[in-house]
């Protein structure tokens, strides 16, 4: 049976033809232009039900172009909504360049356009999601665990001098040097210009095209460049996440409104209208976005999406949007034979989020924990501006290690009420802990880095905190080795009244922290922001820096050897965390008579200090087992303890200690 069968049996009958397999390739009847193959055509499919009629205009090389009307069809994706419309082309193909005309009047690109060649204004291009020829058939069964992640955050503009996906592949080996287990790439969503965060994307399902780079050898089709990131990354062992925008599009370049009611103003966000989650029509905005995440681990083969900032994602319905799409993406991790994990981010720290399903939670798998980041950020560098005015010193740091976040619904300062929700009761590999990442250092005024900022033995000691702690790790591209170039916030906005408006919020941001009328101001439009912003991986080379970057080596490798087997355990179970006196003392037993415990100390003051070890042995002592409980630990990094049980630590020194096997074989 052909595809044009195939495209009327979905339109006037049962999803269920011998064919139907053909077009569920493009996903659960998605919006977009789907191609099946050269020769096979492209099935155009929209959701716009503010327009009475649309037609499909296509561009040819010379700028001819051709109209074809659109058909008006019944929802095939939630039953009760109208305002579908799909025309199925023979001629056309990948590389096809259209736009949609609303109602005669109205020439806009495609809101589930694949790929934008000319930017956010410019015309849709089709691309064909079996054209490129994937390497990575052995992932699925080498892809890490998520308690094995050590995550490695870059921009793909500001990574390398190129700017470029393909560029960025080609740091995959220092990467694989340095020891992390995935990549968290920052959004790639088509925005305006050639420049910005990516938090301003309008086509959330087209990557970018000034990361493609320019037309060449490999053809034009910059979303392939992406796949060949992503599969070189797998092959060397690394898991790929993509940071994605589900909580507002745009602004510039986003023509949502005029197809249909994706906005609500039930609610609002720091970007205007929220969303239309839970209104009238909601089941095919739900739709988008769900058929969004699954198209980034279909076509993509990403192993983890990360949302970005919930708290502006509202719904009331009775199934959160965000628990829709965890089981979504459940149905698809079992039908791949792989897992496909969901970060969130929220600063609400409401476990919801993260708990299972069965306890009343929408079921992510992990949460960005900012609470640790802050309090750790105050230790090291004593400011309280902002809202590191609500965090206080060691303390703080002590318990965000032992209970996941600071604030568990007492009253916070900075928000003026009370905040938070209890999460002692979450396992650790729930949580993703940082130094740095793109917003506590491009959120800054002068968006500068720890590395300019601290000396290397602070800039170390937080290092060791966050990849010996307990939470996923995440490093943020150069504080490996210290970058000291800034990470500013950047934009190509073409519409000068939106770069007005975002110059003076900047302003408005930084004046809770003092910053404001400072005598130099980045210009988040000029594109020296831009380039100042592009690390300088040289560094590396140089001192202090390529003794910053052993020691993050190092760390890893202390942390891929040794934490399998002492993490083993699930929850909090076996962890203990202390604070004695300037010292913050991490214990993790294996929960294995005959495995591993570690000791983890941290000297937070810049004067020497000790620490006592926890009193051994841990399990009961039996009678057939020789009582080896008074072995000594290995010390791993910095000295070992003394005859009487105590850690010494220099200023700021780490010391951790590793004790094999509580207790002897029979006979040992």
């Amino acid at each position: 049976m052909g595809i044009k069968r195939a495209v009327n049996e979905l339109n006037n009958g049962p999803n269920n033809g011998p064919n139907n397999g053909m077009l569920r390739r493009a996903g659960r009847l998605a919006q977009g232009a789907h191609c099946f193959g050269k020769g096979e055509g492209v099935l155009f499919r929209l959701w716009a039900p503010r327009c009475r009629e649309v037609s499909v205009r296509t561009i040819q090389p010379g700028g001819d172009s051709s109209l074809f009307p659109m058909r008006a069809v019944p929802s095939a994706q939630t039953a009760g909504d109208d305002g579908f419309f799909e025309l199925f082309l023979p001629q056309a193909e990948a590389g096809t360049r259209y736009f949609y005309l609303l109602d005669g009047r109205l020439e806009r690109p495609d809101p589930a356009a694949r790929y934008q060649p000319e930017g956010v204004h410019g015309p849709s291009q089709v691309t064909d999601p079996l054209g490129y020829k994937w390497g990575d058939m052995d992932w699925k069964r080498k892809s890490p665990p998520l308690g094995q992640y050590i995550i490695y955050e870059f921009h793909t503009g500001t990574f390398t001098r190129e700017g470029t996906f393909l560029s960025a592949m080609e740091r995959i080996p220092y990467l694989k040097e340095l020891g992390v287990t995935a990549v968290e790439i920052m959004p790639v969503a088509q925005f305006p210009g050639g420049r910005n965060w990516g938090y301003d994307g309008a086509y959330p399902f087209a990557p970018q095209n000034s990361y493609g780079g320019p037309d060449g050898p490999d053809g034009p089709n910059g979303p392939d460049r992406l796949k060949r990131l992503v599969d070189a990354l797998h092959q060397a062992g690394i898991a790929a996440i993509l940071d994605v925008v589900y909580n507002h599009f745009g602004p510039e370049g986003s023509y949502f409104a005029d197809y249909g009611p994706y906005f609500t103003e039930n609610y609002r966000t720091p970007w205007g209208a929220a969303i239309n989650y839970d209104g009238p029509s909601s089941g095919p905005v739900r739709e988008f976005f769900i058929e969004n995440a699954l198209y980034w681990g279909r076509e993509f083969h990403m192993d983890a999406l990360r949302l970005d900032a919930v708290h502006g994602i509202f719904d009331s319905s009775p199934r959160h949007i965000i628990e829709e799409m965890r089981l979504r993406m459940d149905e698809f991790a079992a039908a791949e034979g792989r897992p496909f994990y969901l970060f969130i981010e929220s600063d609400r720290n409401d476990t919801r989020f993260i708990r299972p399903k069965l306890l009343g939670g929408y079921g992510a798998d992990a949460h960005w924990n900012e609470d640790f980041h802050h309090a750790l950020h105050v230790v090291l560098t004593g400011e309280q501006d902002g809202y590191y005015m609500d965090f206080s010193g060691p303390g703080d740091l002590a318990r965000a290690c032992a209970e996941g976040f600071v604030y568990a619904g007492q009253h916070s300062k900075y928000r003026r009420k009370k905040h938070g929700s209890p999460s002692r009761d979450i396992s650790p590999d729930k949580f993703v802990a940082f130094l740095q990442n793109h917003d506590q250092v491009g959120n800054r005024r002068l968006g500068d880095r720890l590395g300019s900022v601290l000396t290397p033995d602070k800039l170390m000691l937080g290092a060791a905190i966050v990849l010996l702690g307990p939470y996923i790790p995440l490093l943020f591209m150069g504080e490996e080795y210290g970058e000291k170039a800034p990470f500013l916030y950047f934009v190509s906005h073409g519409d000068r009244e939106l770069v007005r408006a975002v110059r003076e919020g900047r302003k408005r941001e930084f004046s809770s922290f003092g910053w404001a009328g400072a005598l130099f101001e980045p210009d988040p439009q000029a594109e020296e922001t831009f380039l100042a912003s592009k690390i300088d991986p040289q560094l590396a080379n140089e001192k202090p820096h390529a003794e910053i970057l052993d020691f993050y080596k190092n760390l890893i490798a202390l942390r891929k050897e040794i934490f399998p087997p002492a993490f083993s355990l699930s929850g909090r179970e076996g962890m203990s965390v202390s604070l004695q006196n300037s010292v913050l003392v991490i214990t993790r037993c294996s929960g294995d008579e005959g495995g591993d415990d570690i000791f983890a100390a941290f000297n937070l003051a810049g004067q020497e200090a000790s620490a006592a070890l926890p009193a051994l042995p841990v399990f009961p002592a039996r009678p057939d087992v020789p009582d080896v409980g008074a072995r000594s630990w290995s010390p791993l990094l910095g000295r070992g303890p003394d005859s009487n049980g105590f850690v010494d630590l220099g200023p700021y020194e780490t010391v951790l200690l590793l004790l094999k096997g509580k207790k002897a074989s029979p006979g040992g």
